[in-house]
């Protein structure tokens, strides 16, 4: 009888608890079947976007040139000097990080830096360069660079 008495009397504390954490346990599968879902469901569309081609733009093609034949802002005030060579990479003992070859030798090289321009687009090609000489200590000639356009190709 007494066993009887054990399984008819019950803590209601143990049976709020059992059923907690089995609610719980469910909240978490649905929580993380929802994330998986969601997550199959993004990944799938993206890749179904990636397969329509989307006709965004004007209609007609044009042709993008890769090089400019010229660049940079042409400021007379401001870059009052101008030299013209063939554009070779490499400056003289840290100044510069290009120079010019022009005819009488290395001794006519103009060596150039430019913060506005990225000059190795026009390595070698004839160029003229406008810019705003400074005082090199072992470049005869130093130049930042405003402004180039390509004379020829080479």
């Amino acid at each position: 009888m007494e066993d009887q008495k054990k399984s008819l009397i019950r803590s209601l504390e143990s049976d709020e608890k059992e059923e907690k954490n089995k609610g719980e346990k469910v909240s978490f599968f649905y929580f993380f079947s929802y994330l998986g879902l969601a997550i199959f469901l993004g990944i799938l569309t993206g890749f179904l976007l990636t397969k329509i081609p989307f006709k965004i733009g004007p209609k007609e093609k044009k042709e993008i040139k890769k090089e400019e034949k010229a660049a940079g802002v042409l400021d007379r005030k401001i870059f009052k000097d101008k030299a013209e060579g063939v554009l070779k990479e490499g400056g003289i003992d840290g100044e510069g990080n290009f120079h010019l070859e022009r005819p009488g030798g290395p001794s006519q090289n103009v060596y150039l830096t430019s913060s506005t321009i990225d000059l190795s687009s026009y390595v070698g090609k004839k160029v003229r360069v406008y810019g705003q000489t400074f005082a090199g200590q072992k470049a005869g000639w130093l130049m930042d660079v405003g402004y180039i356009e390509v004379l020829e190709e080479k």
